[in-house]
């Protein structure tokens, strides 16, 4: 069992060691956090990070996906994520079904959260009680998923990272 452990030990030290040496550190991360993991918060943040220069972007409900001139809250969506990888569905209540829940406690950055009932809005979660999304005159904006309008209206998340 002893050698076990001390083996572990060495290749845990060694793959922190050729990370830091050939991919610099840009975050650190425990040993024991999953490649997964580190990969799903790195995907979000570049779908965040890519959704903000969007701010300000024109609403336009049924806008085509991959158009970037317009979006509607949905092709927003699907649009970041595939940029990325993951393919969702074209329309909120269909990419609600996508992923598996998360609740509301348990929200991670990149999350996909959703409002009314039935689901006709989704929006991304970027952390701190705050969503990236866009509806009516705002366009693409940032809100708080904790106050107002949004509050009262959460449905459901999923995790599609």
């Amino acid at each position: 069992m002893k050698l076990n452990t001390k083996l572990f030990k060495i290749v845990a030290a060694a793959s922190i060691a050729f990370t830091v040496l050939f991919g610099g550190i840009a975050e650190f991360t425990p040993a024991h956090a999953s490649a997964a993991t580190v990969s799903a918060s790195s995907k979000a943040s570049k779908i965040i990070a890519k959704a903000k220069t969007y701010m300000g972007r024109p609403y336009k409900f049924g806008a085509k996906t991959g158009n970037t001139s317009s979006f509607d809250c949905s092709s927003f969506t699907q649009y970041l994520y595939r940029l990325y990888g993951v393919s969702l569905p074209r329309t909120s209540k269909a990419q609600s079904k996508a992923g598996r829940y998360v609740s509301k406690s348990n929200l991670k950055p990149g999350d996909l959260v959703f409002f009314y009932s039935p689901v006709h809005h989704v929006a991304i979660y970027i952390g701190n009680g705050k969503i990236i999304h866009t509806y009516g005159k705002p366009g693409v904006t940032i809100s708080s998923i904790n106050s107002g309008w949004w509050k009262t209206h959460y449905a459901t998340a999923r995790r599609v990272l």
